[in-house]
């Protein structure tokens, strides 16, 4: 059998924790691969190069965008890829339009690509300017601006609370509703700015718009979603993989793991999860607050 010519053709996205991620995976050159947060290919591009005949490799993302970034960067390696746009808590339609049952692995890398963090026009990075949109898929729903726009203010001091976990939620709220447009990124960081401490102010920007972007694109319920069937979808054997970035995701992934190990389903990889290296660390920043789970389905 000939391994494939993947390649990497203009790849910027840097993945987060590659060495690891392929460790536990442990690819099967002949294996199907469900990678649910493709983005442009960062991961995929890596364990393409593992595979062989037979072997595949189904990427989910509900960013359009970025998937067409990954079907350009991948595109030496279109008969081993098979690409959807829609959500990983979807899994079972891909596997039932995919003619599959299982894979032999499945990974999810939940944080925000660099390529979505600079975007000019998507508003996820509180150090960027222009609309205040934040949604994975601009094709549905509504953005950020207009989930404030029809939020209470104790609404959004609730999301505020519980998805970026900020002792200031009442006092941001307050402000950003007392604004008299909130439009754009520079709106919402001005009414932020007018009731916090300088100190660390960054700190609260990147909790608010946490928070924000995990309300408008329903991160957290689509999570829960995916974390309930996975394991229907994984066959004996097979390897999951998950990275979060904050600890709502990660106490969600553990408690998952641990149910599912107490019921002799699952076997934990990574007692405690891993980190990046100091090294990766200093190369790229997304890795900071990278934490990787890994489980390994009980034939």
């Amino acid at each position: 059998m000939n391994q494939h010519p993947a390649q990497d053709s203009g790849l910027t996205h840097i993945p987060v924790m590659i060495t690891e991620v392929l460790s536990y995976l442990a690819i099967q050159p002949d294996g199907i691969y469900l990678d649910g947060t493709i983005g442009p290919g960062g991961h995929a591009i890596s364990v393409l190069k593992e595979l062989t005949d037979g072997g595949k490799v189904v990427g989910i993302d509900r960013d359009e965008e970025a998937l067409d970034i990954c079907k350009q960067n991948l595109k030496t390696s279109s008969s081993f890829l098979s690409l959807h746009h829609n959500s990983y808590a979807n899994l079972d339609n891909i596997f039932a339009a995919e003619g599959l049952s299982t894979a032999h692995g499945i990974l999810l890398d939940l944080g925000l690509s660099s390529l979505q963090l600079g975007s000019k026009n998507r508003g996820f990075s509180y150090r960027s300017e222009g609309p205040l949109d934040m949604r994975f898929d601009q094709s549905n729903g509504s953005g950020a601006g207009k989930l404030i726009d029809q939020a209470g203010r104790d609404s959004l001091a609730q999301i505020f609370k519980e998805y970026g976990e900020e002792r200031l939620a009442s006092r941001i709220a307050k402000s950003i509703k007392e604004m008299t447009a909130m439009n754009t990124i520079a709106d919402l960081r001005e009414a932020i700015r007018r009731c916090t401490p300088p100190n660390h102010r960054d700190r609260t920007f990147a909790r608010i718009f946490q928070a924000l972007r995990i309300a408008v694109n329903g991160e957290l319920d689509i999570l829960q979603q995916f974390l309930a069937k996975f394991i229907d979808f994984l066959r004996p054997s097979g390897r999951i993989v998950i990275i979060s970035y904050h600890s709502l995701e990660d106490r969600l992934v553990k408690h998952s793991f641990k149910e599912l190990a107490s019921g002799g389903i699952l076997d934990i990889l990574t007692k405690r999860p891993i980190t990046a290296t100091e090294k990766e660390r200093k190369n790229n920043r997304r890795a900071g607050s990278a934490k990787l789970r890994a489980a390994v389905k009980v034939a």
